[in-house]
């Protein structure tokens, strides 16, 4: 689900569904910083926000994480490894 409707004037009048588009609810897991993700609700819900332009919001967030997620697996050395893979 996306919330996009048949046009631009249509999303804009009907506003978006936060609770089924699957843009908004990877959002909410992902998105660390609450008062802009409620800005992005309320937006999203009354039209100003276009399903486009959530799913670019989204496509920041995830970048940044994978990008996080690679410079710490970087720092990862085989001791630490072991001593994770180590029966106890």
């Amino acid at each position: 689900f996306s919330g996009g409707k048949y046009s631009i004037e249509e999303d804009r009048a009907k506003g978006g569904n936060c609770d089924v588009d699957v843009s908004y609810q990877y959002l909410r897991f992902f998105m660390d910083d609450d008062q802009r993700l409620e800005q992005i609700r309320q937006d999203y819900s009354s039209g100003k926000l276009l399903t486009g332009e959530l799913k670019k919001i989204l496509i920041e967030v995830l970048q940044d994480l994978v990008v996080k997620h690679q410079e710490r697996r970087k720092e990862i050395t085989l001791d630490v490894v072991r001593h994770y893979m180590t029966p106890r």
